[in-house]
């Protein structure tokens, strides 16, 4: 007789701060990690941006060339360059190693929110306030995007790629999803202004973050709502919205100093689910509520920005000037990857 196989134990959410980045930037308006989340960008209202080791807690290089505080910022696969947007309204491209400006693309009529690399690194995608998402080819020396998407009725609050998707969150309350193999647009409307959003990892749902202090996860195909997250609070700020590595829980800044996570297998099939599984059909008229499972006290202010690390649970948490990351109760310090 066979015996049945253990069940897998629950994903560990980070609950212990493991280190402390005093930034010294003026506020930290973003904290991303890079593509193997060894490193990490932080982005001050002084208008600079710096490379970390947030492991170890070592900053590694200050980039300037922005007018303006920096808002977003991100990594190339390859590590080798970094672009960042800000609120001069430029999308800066810039050489990791010499720590230079390669490129500015000025386009933009209003500060930029946010800017990502395709795979490939070969394009530069950002979000502005003045409602436009443009492309920029990082190959070319033309000054003129390559595209310029302008379905928005308002700011551009975020903006996500896939292999073959651009996805945006609008101050319009929309959730827009081009399909660049197709040609098509997808929008779903939230009706609250979006502050975030994020694909799950495994391509299947939206995750959408709004100033009506809820968080949505709808399916990226239908536009079905699969859950509600509410608790935080998010009435003012652009605040981040995340996925852990796993695809297990969701989770949420606040401006209450916290941040949030919620199970979100528990609203998709029960316990033991898979995030492909559809959910259980709820009763009518009432959407489901997932269950909230850590309110992490993380500081006095509002949490500006978060992002957790792509393999591990690991989370990067920016609030005031400081960047904290918080890892899971059972890590070792001594035991920190490079």
């Amino acid at each position: 007789m066979a015996f049945p196989r253990p069940r897998p134990a629950r994903p560990e959410l980070p609950r212990q701060r493991v280190q402390s980045l005093q930034c010294g930037q003026g506020a930290v308006r973003a904290a991303r990690f890079n593509a193997d989340g060894n490193y990490c960008l932080t982005c001050g209202s002084d208008k600079t941006l710096k490379l970390w080791n947030p492991h170890k807690g070592t900053a590694l290089r200050t980039y300037q060339g922005h007018g303006y505080e920096v808002l977003d910022a991100a990594g190339s696969f390859d590590n080798s360059q970094i672009c960042s947007g800000g609120a001069d309204k430029a999308v800066a491209l810039w050489d990791v190693s010499t720590g230079q400006v390669v490129r500015k693309y000025r386009g933009h009529a209003g500060k930029v929110n946010c800017v990502q690399f395709n795979e490939e690194a070969t394009v530069i995608v950002s979000g502005s306030i003045d409602s436009t998402v443009r492309c920029w080819d990082c190959r070319s020396r033309r000054p003129d995007p390559i595209q310029v998407l302008d379905e928005a009725k308002d700011g551009i609050s975020s903006v996500k790629l896939s292999a073959y998707e651009i996805l945006t969150g609008s101050v319009d309350g929309r959730v827009r999803r081009y399909d660049l193999r197709t040609g098509q647009l997808c929008s779903d409307y939230i009706g609250s202004p979006i502050t975030s959003v994020c694909f799950s990892k495994d391509g299947q749902c939206v995750l959408a973050a709004s100033l009506d202090s809820t968080l949505r996860l709808l399916d990226k195909d239908t536009g079905e709502l699969l859950g509600e997250y509410t608790g935080h609070r998010s009435t003012t700020y652009r605040l981040d919205c995340v996925l852990n590595e796993l695809d297990t829980h969701v989770g949420c800044a606040s401006e209450d100093g916290h941040v949030y996570f919620w199970d979100l297998l528990e609203v998709r099939g029960g316990p033991g689910g898979a995030l492909g599984t559809p959910p259980t059909p709820p009763d009518p008229p009432m959407s489901p509520q997932g269950s909230l499972v850590l309110r992490l006290p993380v500081g006095q202010g509002v949490v500006q920005s978060l992002a957790f690390h792509p393999s591990l649970p690991c989370l990067l948490v920016a609030t005031q000037g400081q960047v904290t990351l918080w890892r899971e109760d059972t890590f070792q310090p001594q035991g920190d990857p490079d």
